[in-house]
């Protein structure tokens, strides 16, 4: 961690104990050289005599009103007003203000301002009298009034150069022209507001016209533009600066130094800052502490902890000793490092040269035990800190929870972070940054959410870094939508996002192939003044790929030239994953070809293994094989294990099995496969039969030191051994792993999972039972789960049960909580309640803990068998036990109240819900509108319905279906169709919210508008099926449309489906109703041929009924 930076020359150390606000990098850098004079410059030293300023000139002196002014209106008894804006302000005609601004000018009572000046040369500009602006600018000028941004822009708009202050190179001739004479203090000023907006090139143009002009930049001036190029790493261009200084006459002072000595260690360019200090000696500058303090952590950054520690022992035997701030970066960083030793031995130097260790030497103490893992010697440092009388601060608690975090102690961090909120210090925002950013990586991103939402709770308002941590822990989540909220919050919030935060949204709309938003986004990125960094310009190029954007992808690429940001290996990564992505492998070789040429990055792993990926895919095997050997000739990188997977795999593909298995035995002289190369190489010999090769090399895997044995890895294996080599092969090979010794059931689990997804129960029992009989296979409830649970569904219980009762008593084998949640969930469907309930106390006897579903499950069967009373004494003897209820263990309960018509124990468990803190999702609000509006209470469930958007929960189709089916129900067809339509603008409808709406109309003989749906189904690419049919033949019947209906039945068989009683019924009675007897008789006797039963309602709509 952090706790301070001397990046801008240790500016920040005082935050750690000190409430006040941070100290600014040269305040703290002046207030430390004590010695430091400014000195005047030269334009400062004339006299000034604002009586002096001379009356106006030309057309302005003539400038009079016809009529004489009154004592009101003349502006020379204006002259004596304090404030002279307010005197400008009153008079509206600009000629007459200007005349009064020049009377105030020469008055020794009243001084001009930046705000007077302003607001004159606003006026005047908007009137068009660029001679008289040009008069004021050159008072500005001579009585030295500050100038802001605002002058600038005013006197450009005036020359119709409307923009920001990026148009200034081409403003100052113009205003050249115009009569607008720059001094050198304009031109300093100018530059230092072009470099505060960020127009680095803008201001190197100015300061190449000022020095063409004769006129000499300020010591000030050079120095900001040596941080700004500094910044874009142009470290040409500083010491293109420095030499111009010394030609110019100036002399570099100590804090010119400092600054390229910093410039180069921040570029890794430590010999040259080295060299640089001893320039500094040579010319008769004097090093200053910072200097060296700066230097020192240069040397440290780039890991010449040796170089640091010989010039820190410089300076002890110099005049130049070190100060608090030497001492803590070197405290800082050699704790970065992990030398605990030279960390002890700098404090007690500190302590020696009377800087006594304070809660900030403490707090860097602790941060580097914590880096190493020392977290108990970490406490032990907070309880001695303790002991001296130093209290702990916030700092040194988010160090410890930091620490705590990083070794996987959540409960001791949440521990600490509960004694903070407790007993004070009360957590910063970075404390709670700590533990979004933790549960972001272990991909925890609700609890990530939870803490920011945590964090807004206690009164403190999210900064960006909280908002980066929130948003990047979405988005890697893919909770894409959310991630966008925490970005549009950010910015409601009045937060400017950073570099990082437009990186990760890029990122975000990458992954959602939002290319087009990505671009939006981009633009508003360059026009809020956010520079780019390489981060961004990767995902922003990695998303225009994405989204098909190749040459605006390639734009990217050259503006990174531009901004002098040099592509890293990584953005050549980035380029070369697009064009093979896009399929187009020649850019991409050629691409290729280019790196480490012209002193660009030459190509690393990563990029050969996208080049190799590239041809596989393009069945290029034979080149992509002269790739993988150029790895070695090139000498930058040899190829890994990535590397021969790839075209391992890639052969495999192309059938070239042989040529796979020679290169799996080259890659094994060289390295050890890993459980991707196995995977890569093992479908592909099991399909093309070399089954005992296949298990050889599993095996011999399995013997490596490391191997992976885990039970997904292989498990995935043999699926993917299954998809593509068929069962009988899989089963052979698995057959053989046993027989060599694989005595783990993976294999075998997998094969019967297959089965039972593909209903064929029956094989996975005889696979089973075979591989039972080798007697050699440690059969676990793994193997048994998905054939008990495959026998439940195909409604063959009693089977299930039997194996049930094999598994426990003859094999052995410890059932699960997921088997006894399987029976146990059949048992509720089953309403068996009374053996669910012998079951469930089976599984606490053999010790098997039930877990949250095994209790909800328990509720739904007792809730199912109409054991309402009994459903919810369990309900209340889990909440006097460690038990948390959850949506699913309320949504039971409620859907059964609600039917029992029981509305007050229906409202005292929304109560129960909202004290234990469980939020009602979309299931449990689609139960409660349901369950009103069966009861016919179709208001409530429009007001339920409504309260979803209101608590932050999204209706889903459900839940309109839910609403609209209600609607149709009750009469109420302009609101079923008002929410059906809000349905299509919001959801995509399904076929079943398409049938409800499609059988309201129709019973409301609106039936043109269900046969307008029924298209609208068929467009959206939903296929009807039999009820859709029936419900359209009905009702056309109803209506007499029997020719629309016959249409429909003979539609309804042309798609395959098979007509029921109730087609041939509605038909049967609409031939009937419209008198056509024969027709009625020809349905009969064409549902008696095709085998489908009559039944009473059949013969009730016959004509002789």
């Amino acid at each position: 961690m952090e706790l301070y930076s001397s990046g801008s020359f240790c500016g920040n150390a005082r935050d750690l104990y000190s409430d006040s606000q941070p100290v600014s990098g040269n305040r703290l850098f002046f207030s430390r050289r004590k010695s430091f004079r400014v000195s005047r410059p030269e334009f400062l030293s004339c006299s000034l005599d604002r009586r002096k300023f001379p009356p106006p000139v030309g057309r302005q002196r003539l400038a009079r009103r016809p009529n004489a002014l009154s004592a009101e209106e003349n502006p020379r008894n204006r002259a004596n007003s304090s404030d002279p804006v307010d005197a400008l302000k009153s008079i509206s005609d600009p000629t007459e203000a200007f005349l009064l601004f020049n009377t105030l000018a020469q008055s020794p009572e009243v001084v001009h301002t930046t705000d007077s000046c302003n607001y004159m040369l606003a006026l005047l500009c908007a009137n068009g009298k660029l001679e008289e602006m040009a008069i004021v600018f050159d008072l500005m000028q001579k009585q030295i009034i500050k100038r802001n941004r605002d002058t600038f822009l005013t006197v450009f708009k005036a020359l119709d150069l409307d923009g920001d202050l990026r148009i200034a190179p081409l403003a100052i001739s113009k205003m050249k022209l115009a009569g607008f004479a720059m001094n050198a203090f304009s031109y300093n000023g100018l530059i230092h507001f072009l470099l505060h907006s960020g127009f680095f090139c803008e201001a190197l143009q100015v300061y190449q016209r000022m020095i063409s002009e004769g006129m000499k930049p300020t010591l000030k001036t050079y120095s900001a533009l040596m941080v700004a190029a500094g910044k874009r790493r142009e470290i040409k261009t500083v010491f293109e600066l420095l030499t111009e200084m010394k030609q110019l006459g100036l002399t570099p002072n100590v804090y010119t130094f400092t600054i390229c000595i910093k410039i180069l260690g921040q570029a890794g360019k430590i010999d040259e800052a080295v060299s640089l200090l001893r320039r500094m000696e040579f010319e008769g500058c004097k090093p200053d502490v910072v200097t060296y303090t700066v230097l020192i952590e240069a040397l440290c950054n780039s890991g010449r902890l040796d170089n640091a520690k010989a010039l820190f022992q410089k300076m002890k035997t110099g005049d130049q000793k070190p100060d608090r701030v030497t001492y803590l970066t070197l405290l800082n960083k050699f704790g970065d490092a992990g030398d605990l030793e030279s960390v002890a031995d700098f404090c007690n130097q500190m302590e020696i040269d009377g800087y006594p260790a304070d809660v900030v030497v403490y707090t860097v103490m602790v941060d580097a035990l914590c880096k190493q893992g020392k977290m108990e010697e970490a406490f032990a440092m907070v309880n001695l800190m303790k002991d001296k009388g130093v209290e702990p601060n916030v700092y040194t608690y988010n160090t410890v929870i930091g620490g705590l975090l990083k070794a996987g102690r959540e409960n001791e961090a949440h521990n600490l972070f509960d004694l903070m909120l407790d007993k004070g210090p009360k957590p910063s925002c970075n404390t709670f940054v700590l533990f979004i950013d933790y549960y972001g990586k272990c991909g925890e991103s609700t609890k990530a959410v939870g803490m920011f939402q945590e964090m807004k709770k206690t009164g403190l308002v999210p900064n960006t870094v909280a908002c980066n941590a929130c948003l990047h822990s979405l988005v890697m989540s893919g909770k894409f939508s959310e991630a966008k909220d925490i970005f549009q919050e950010l910015g409601r919030s009045g937060l400017s996002p950073d570099a990082f935060t437009y990186s990760t949204m890029f990122k975000c709309l990458s992954m959602e192939g939002r290319a087009d938003e990505a671009a939006g986004l981009y633009s508003e990125m360059v026009t809020s003044g956010c520079s780019m960094d390489e981060i961004a310009f990767n995902s922003l190029i990695d998303a225009f790929y994405k989204g098909g954007r190749e040459e605006e992808a390639w734009g990217l690429f050259s503006r990174m030239r531009e901004m002098k940001l040099s592509p890293s290996t990584v953005t050549y990564n980035t380029m070369l994953a697009g064009l093979v992505r896009e399929g187009k492998l020649d850019r991409a070789v050629r691409l290729f070809r280019e790196m480490g040429r012209h002193g660009g990055p030459p190509p690393d792993a990563v990029s050969f293994n996208i080049v190799l990926d590239g041809l596989c895919k393009m069945g290029k095997l034979d080149l992509g094989l002269k790739t993988l050997y150029e790895m070695s000739e090139r000498g930058c990188c040899l190829p890994d294990l990535q590397s021969y997977n790839t075209l391992i795999f890639g052969l495999i593909k192309g059938n070239r099995t042989r040529q796979a298995l020679w290169l799996f035995a080259q890659m094994k002289k060289v390295l050890y496969p890993d459980f991707v190369s196995i995977s890569s190489i093992l479908p592909g010999l099991i399909k093309h039969q070399l089954v005992e090769e296949a298990s050889t090399i599993a095996m011999d895997y399995l013997r490596q030191p490391g191997a992976q044995t885990d039970r997904p890895s292989w498990s995935a294996l043999m699926e993917t051994a299954i998809s593509e080599a068929g069962a009988s092969l899989s089963i052979n090979f698995a057959e053989k792993m046993a027989a060599a010794g694989f005595n783990e059931d993976y294999l075998l689990c997998q094969i019967v999972k297959h089965f039972c997804k593909q209903k064929k129960v029956a094989q996975a029992q005889e696979t089973l039972a075979k591989f039972r009989s080798f007697g050699t296979l440690s059969l676990t409830a793994e193997a048994y789960n998905p054939l008990i649970a495959g026998l439940v569904n195909s409604n063959r219980f009693e089977s299930a049960w039997e194996l049930f009762e094999e598994m426990k008593y003859k094999q052995g084998c410890s059932p699960t909580v997921c088997t006894y949640n399987g029976l146990l969930s059949a048992m509720a469907e089953r309403r068996t309640v009374d053996q669910l309930l012998e079951l469930y106390k089976e599984m606490s006897s053999r010790g098997c803990k039930p877990n949250a579903i095994t209790y909800n499950t328990v509720i739904n069967g007792l809730v199912r068998s109409q054991r309402l009373e009994q459903a919810l004494d369990f309900y209340y003897d889990l909440l006097s036990r460690d038990f948390t209820p959850t949506p699913c263990t309320y949504g039971p309960l409620l859907d059964g109240f609600l039917k029992a018509n029981q509305s007050a124990m229906v409202e005292q468990l929304l109560n129960e819900m909202a004290e234990y803190g469980c939020r009602k999702n979309v299931p449990i609000y689609n139960i409660l509108i349901a369950g009103h509006a069966k009861s016919g209470k179709v208001d409530k469930a429009i007001e339920i319905f409504d309260c979803m958007a209101v608590d932050g929960v999204k209706a889903d189709v459900k839940s309109f279906t839910i609403l609209v089916s209600a609607l149709f129900a009750a009469g109420r067809v302009e609101e079923a169709l008002q929410y059906f339509n809000e349905m299509r603008r919001k959801r995509r409808p399904d076929l079943v919210a398409f049938n409800y709406a499609i059988n309201g109309l129709g019973r409301c003989r609106r039936v043109e508008e269900a046969l307008e749906l029924f298209q609208e189904l068929k467009r959206e690419g939903i296929s009807a099926d039999l009820y859709t049919y029936n419900t359209l033949i009905l009702h056309l019947c109803r209506a007499g449309k029997m020719e629309q209906a016959g249409k429909m039945y003979e539609e309804l068989l042309g798609k395959g489906l098979v007509p029921n009683v109730f087609t041939y019924n509605a038909l049967i009675s609409g031939y009937s109703s419209a008198g056509c007897f024969d027709g009625a008789y020809a349905v009969y006797e064409k549902m008696m041929a095709g085998g489908c039963r009559p039944n009473i309602g059949t013969f009730a709509r016959l004509p002789n009924q």
